[in-house]
């Protein structure tokens, strides 16, 4: 059980990565598998509907953010299903962390934009992607990064471990 969390955000990382998309399979079923690990946790019914609600106002939030073009709609949705897993109490941290890890990401693909792609990458479609100008950033690795970085300290993670 500790490591679907894990193996989930991985998992968007390198989708997004090499293709630009999150899957939407992945973060409803990020999201519903919350709900099995609360059950098997024995978490109440009041603490289950505060992670919901994170989800949701982080829902929300990532739905202005995508209206604005900042992040993509699979980014969004995997935000909002990393808080489901997260709850409250770390958001504002992951919040932090996923900025962080984002601008440092922009930066880097910004930077290898300037320069010439090496030959033997220019064949590979996901680094032609990442490499032209006119395309996004695969901001689902710095969500995956930071809710790698968070989700040891998370408080779901010792009634897992239990």
């Amino acid at each position: 059980m500790f490591s679907l969390f894990p193996v989930v955000m991985i998992v968007a990382a390198v989708s997004d990565l090499f293709s630009m998309t999150i899957s939407n399979r992945l973060t409803v079923g990020l999201a519903l598998a919350f709900f099995a690990v609360a059950l098997y946790c024995g978490i109440g019914l009041e603490q289950i509907a505060l992670h919901v609600s994170a989800g949701i106002a982080m829902l929300t939030l990532g739905f202005a953010l995508f209206s604005f073009g900042w992040i993509g709609g699979g980014d969004a949705k995997l935000f909002a299903a990393t808080a489901v897993w997260l709850g409250w109490s770390p958001l504002f941290e992951y919040a932090l962390y996923a900025s962080l890890f984002g601008g440092a990401l922009t930066m880097a693909i910004i930077i290898a934009r300037k320069m010439p792609m090496p030959a033997f990458l220019e064949r590979q479609s996901w680094a032609a992607r990442l490499h032209n100008a006119k395309q996004g950033i695969p901001y689902g690795v710095a969500l995956a990064a930071a809710g790698l970085m968070i989700y040891p300290a998370t408080p779901l993670v010792p009634l897992i471990l239990k």
